[in-house]
């Protein structure tokens, strides 16, 4: 197994090995992630609305794991579909206006698990070159052909459209807000290339649910287009500040996934506590609009702070706001002088991203407030300077 070794020492020399860090809750500061005795303002977790430490989501669970045990201990085909997940999926075929919806164990599980059973040999699936990889993975696990289209340019689209018109299947994949991008996916024109090809549309709302659609059902919503995507996708790992991933459609979709999704079949049911607690969180998305009216205003300012100091953050208007520094060295580089000034901005590199285009991803949450962004861009603009990202 000595090449293990080899290809790691690529991967350092290149500045692409990965670590992983310790972090810990501050307790009461729920902005914060703490790294050693240190309490660093927290700008690369994905929980958006800062619900996941709110005291009411935390009781609901507290109760349920005093009642309901502390697993499932089972597959939801054998006995582990246990009554808080028919409460949770009524709530959001509910909550989304569809007819059914299907809780898995997490996004990826999620997309490999739907695009593997939707299409396999003899289909194709159109697929936006910078959607998840999960979303990449589950077209290889389907076998059906992959077409890939250069990052939301729908002549290309159309083009492999029409190459393909006379597959048996044909399916469009796209995330609604890219994660490593923060821009949005032009759905309306989806839709109509989806009814000209006879293509079904599956969108990936994991970045966008909660925060888009008057009670936070997602971009589709606030579009007006949920009643044209065929199978509308989104997770519990982010908004939701909790676990896990829905899918929410037809009813004869939710039936052909009961049976035909492997990573629901094989995998055990998720923690009854934590469907409990789901279930809360998705009426607390719902109720408390302010969440979402805050996390706009601070992606706006933080947004104008970082483009008016000059630097390249693309062209989105979502809380994802990426800087990118093009070289992996220099991104690495970029994130540690932030953690020395007290803040936590992970460096994202290839593969995750394009060659090239490495970046210091920020995410951002209601839990910030305006002075602390304020602060952040300015630390951030020194240490642009510093590392030649910016001139003075």
């Amino acid at each position: 197994m000595n090449w293990m070794e080899k290809e790691l020492e690529r991967l350092a020399d290149a500045s692409l090995e990965r670590t992983l860090h310790a972090d810990s809750r501050v307790s009461g500061f729920p902005g914060y992630t703490g790294r050693g005795e240190r309490r660093l303002l927290n700008m690369s977790s994905n929980d958006y609305l800062g619900l996941s430490q709110h005291p009411a989501i935390l009781e609901v669970m507290r109760e349920a794991l005093l009642t309901e045990g502390a697993g499932s201990g089972a597959s939801r085909h054998v006995t582990g579909n246990l009554l808080p997940y028919g409460r949770l999926e009524e709530a959001l075929a509910d909550w989304q206006n569809c007819e059914s919806a299907l809780v898995f164990a997490n996004g990826y599980m999620a997309n490999s698990g739907v695009i593997s059973a939707l299409v396999s040999r003899g289909d194709v699936v159109f697929s936006d070159q910078l959607n998840h990889a999960s979303i990449v993975d589950g077209i290889v696990l389907s076998r059906a052909e992959h077409a890939r289209y250069r990052h939301n340019d729908m002549e290309h689209l159309r083009s492999l459209l029409h190459k393909y018109r006379d597959k048996r299947r044909k399916l469009i994949v796209t995330d609604a807000v890219f994660s490593m991008d923060g821009d949005q996916a032009p759905l309306r024109e989806l839709v109509a290339l989806k009814r000209e090809y006879g293509a079904m549309l599956m969108v990936d709302e994991a970045h966008s649910g909660g925060i888009y659609g008057r009670r936070g059902e997602g971009l589709c919503h606030e579009l007006e287009l949920l009643n044209d995507v065929d199978i509308h996708m989104g997770t519990f790992s982010k908004s939701f500040g909790l676990y896990g991933a829905y899918i929410c459609g037809s009813r004869t979709l939710i039936r052909w996934l009961v049976n035909k999704a492997r990573p629901l079949i094989y995998s055990t049911a998720l923690p009854p506590s934590l469907i409990t607690g789901i279930s809360k969180a998705l009426s607390l998305v719902q109720e408390e609009h302010w969440r979402r009216e805050r996390l706009q205003a601070a992606s706006r300012l933080f947004r104008s702070s970082l483009r008016d100091a000059g630097f390249h953050i693309g062209t989105g208007s979502s809380p994802i706001v990426p800087l990118i520094v093009g070289d992996n060295d220099r991104a690495l580089r970029f994130s540690k002088a932030l953690e020395v000034e007290g803040i936590a901005a992970v460096a994202i590199r290839p593969p995750t991203v394009p060659d090239s285009t490495a970046r210091i991803r920020f995410s951002l949450s209601t839990a910030h407030t305006d002075k602390e962004l304020i602060d952040a861009s300015l630390l951030i603009r020194n240490v642009g300077i510093q590392l030649g990202v910016l001139r003075p």
